[in-house]
């Protein structure tokens, strides 16, 4: 009974139980989608290139940092992006919310966007990211679209749904806009 405890208790206490950002899966292919997504709200921190303060303005923004001072529950995925201009971290708002209930941020870098509704081609992979993986997948994910004639729009994000702390069954991908019409 011992060992089973021992074995179920990690698994139970870095499991994750987080709202998702809802999407629509049009077309599946191994670790290659087409979604659809609804427009939906985003926490987003932009500044210098690879800044490590991004995610601990978003956090204290959910984590009460805001002009109503309540907190507001984590959701899944965090996006995250780096390019010439800067890097840039968004945490995705629960459903419940819209620009007119969401509480307004106090730290001035923390921006309230609503994203586009639109198309995306996303490729999965597992594990901790890291830079090279990120880099890998993102061919990978372009490979696939050039080899579908599937034109893409914009840069790619990493889009990583799982906690620091959660060691088995990561999540992460590669999401990009696409032109799509079914």
């Amino acid at each position: 009974m011992k060992t089973i405890l021992l074995i179920l208790f990690p698994l139970i206490m870095f499991s994750q139980t987080y709202e998702t950002q809802k999407y629509t899966l049009i077309s599946k292919l191994d670790n290659f989608e087409i979604r659809y997504y609804p427009k939906s709200l985003k926490a987003r921190v932009i500044s210098q290139q690879n800044s490590n303060n991004n995610f601990m303005k978003l956090f204290r923004y959910i984590s009460g940092n805001n002009e109503e001072k309540n907190k507001i529950s984590m959701t899944t995925p965090v996006y995250m992006n780096n390019d010439s201009d800067g890097s840039s971290m968004d945490f995705v708002l629960p459903s419940k919310f819209d620009l007119n209930n969401i509480y307004k941020p106090r730290d001035n870098d923390v921006k309230i966007i609503e994203s586009k509704a639109g198309y995306f081609a996303s490729f999965k992979y597992g594990g901790y990211s890291n830079y090279s993986k990120v880099k890998k997948y993102t061919k990978k994910l372009y490979v696939i679209l050039n080899s579908k004639n599937i034109e893409y729009i914009g840069n790619s994000s990493y889009v990583s749904y799982n906690s620091p702390y959660k060691l088995f069954n990561r999540r992460n991908e590669i999401i990009v806009e696409i032109k799509y019409t079914e």
